[in-house]
């Protein structure tokens, strides 16, 4: 099983891979790790929603932006 985040902007668009790391994790652990150390950079690079994907089933999103 492979888990990986997709991502969505502002605009509700998924940028483009070049733009966004391409991680893939062997357990959900791991992949809510990495995000908990890298959620800001991406926000702060576009990005708005997060999609968490074991292999291609969708298991939950999240947002990144601030809750007001």
């Amino acid at each position: 099983m492979a888990w990986i985040w997709r991502y969505h902007g502002a605009d509700g668009n998924i940028p483009t891979e070049e733009e966004l790391p391409n991680e893939s994790f062997t357990s959900q652990g791991d992949a809510e790790s990495w995000l908990g150390e890298n959620w800001q950079e991406l926000s702060e690079g576009g990005v708005s929603t997060v999609v968490l994907l074991e292999d291609d089933r969708e298991i939950y999103t999240m947002s990144l932006q601030p809750v007001e």
